[in-house]
């Protein structure tokens, strides 16, 4: 039996709109004006209803009761906007042996091979003199990281490929002599400025193959960035359902959206910068007295962190951990880990598990092997940070930092639900 696809399209086709975190926090902000939300006011604090800050390719939305008193708590639901890529260097025009290229640099990490012969995109942002931005979308082939022939490498398929991310993963766009500032003027004529204007950009680059469902009876979805976009439009819907029925009288929900965890969130727009905690105390005036001990609105505070997780690999078993191993379509799965790469202690597990009963979801739990370093989210940080108690979970996802990543057809859908459940009533 074919399982409800249709979150699952919803959020393919966010993704295919969405491939800078520029774009997501642009898909994302069409999405939260359609529901009525509007910018911040710039009030000194304690401002009600449905607003939001945006700044670059991050966005944080809450909507607020009228009366917010010392024991109101707040709820969120946080994900990030950024996935594994390769970017463009701020000088890119390059060439060789009658080739011409583009210089990128390594995002995240990625899995270099994935991105071998691919069509591949160009997205991002243009900054113009007077400090202005245009998005830019190039959403047909344009570039191709081409890998050496087996015919020249006899060993490959033996010993294994090797890349050295500076030599090996310049993509080519053309023939002849590389000329500078080649790349930029051709973006600038696409996005209709002139290059005289562009004075930086900020670029990457995207899989072109559009997401589609596969399987036996479809049950799985392949698809570019489900790490993290599948948090981030999952999270973004369960928030505005949540909210679709009026603003929340018993607590302050917010959905966060942060750029930058794929290479530790250390920044102005990162989960670790100032940017949560300045909404937090524009929204909460008791936030700063909240964090004392046994603060009725501390104790009953929540973030759910969303981040994609990686799903049991049947080809390599060894690297999973026999009895906490998550596989697609079998729910989200809660993540624990005793050195606090995950923020899940047994409390916020307890919400988590309320939640999906409430939604009628299926749930997984999932721990690392103890000889294997597990991944890390921005649950953690929004714990130390503000001192709410955080659950990290995520679906799981076969293959994740490829190009190309595969989920279950049916887990956003689930996801979406106990995000839902978990701001109404975790």
């Amino acid at each position: 039996m074919e399982p409800d696809a249709s979150v699952a399209l919803e959020m393919a086709d966010f993704i295919v709109r969405a491939p800078s975190p520029f774009h997501v926090t642009a898909a994302i902000l069409r999405r939260l004006t359609a529901a009525g939300f509007s910018p911040a006011s710039g009030a000194a604090q304690g401002e009600t209803g449905r607003g939001y800050v945006v700044r670059d390719g991050t966005v944080i939305a809450w909507s607020a009761p009228a009366t917010v008193t010392e024991a109101t708590p707040v709820r969120i639901v946080a994900a990030h906007t950024d996935s594994p890529t390769l970017k463009v260097k701020p000088r890119p025009d390059a060439g060789a042996a009658g080739w011409v290229q583009v210089g990128v640099e390594v995002y995240g990490s990625p899995l270099w091979n994935s991105w071998l012969d691919r069509d591949l995109g160009v997205a991002g942002r243009l900054v113009l003199l007077d400090g202005s931005t245009t998005l830019v979308n190039i959403d047909r082939p344009l570039l191709r990281v081409p890998q050496l022939a087996p015919h020249l490498d006899r060993g490959v398929n033996q010993r294994g490929l090797q890349l050295d991310p500076q030599r090996h993963l310049l993509p080519v766009w053309g023939t002849g002599e590389p000329r500078d500032g080649e790349l930029v003027e051709f973006l600038a004529a696409e996005a209709g400025l002139g290059t005289a204007e562009v004075a930086a950009h900020d670029l990457v680059l995207h899989d072109l193959n559009p997401p589609a469902l596969l399987g036996r009876d479809r049950e799985l979805l392949a698809a570019p960035r489900l790490d993290n976009l599948s948090s981030s439009y999952c999270g973004l819907a369960g928030f505005l359902a949540a909210t679709a029925a009026g603003d929340s009288e018993d607590a302050i929900l917010v959905y966060a959206a942060f750029d930058h965890e794929e290479v530790g969130s250390g920044s102005a727009t990162g989960v670790a910068g100032p940017l949560l905690e300045a909404v937090l105390r524009h929204v909460w005036p008791a936030y700063q007295r909240a964090l004392l001990p046994d603060s009725p609105a501390m104790t009953n505070s929540l973030c759910l962190s969303a981040d994609a997780m990686n799903a049991v690999h049947p080809n390599y078993l060894e690297y999973h951990d026999p009895e906490h191993t998550a596989v697609p379509g079998a729910g989200p799965a809660v993540k624990f880990n005793a050195a606090q790469r995950y923020g899940t202690d047994a409390l916020g597990a307890a919400a988590w598990a309320r939640a999906c009963r409430q939604a009628g979801v299926p749930s997984q739990a999932f721990v690392g092997r103890n000889n294997i370093q597990c991944g890390t989210t921005i649950g953690p940080v929004v714990a130390a940070r503000t001192g709410i108690r955080t659950v990290d979970v995520g679906i799981p996802v076969l293959s994740m930092h490829s190009a190309r990543e595969l989920c279950g057809t049916a887990d956003p859908a689930y996801l979406k639900a106990a995000c839902t459940a978990f701001l109404a009533s975790a």
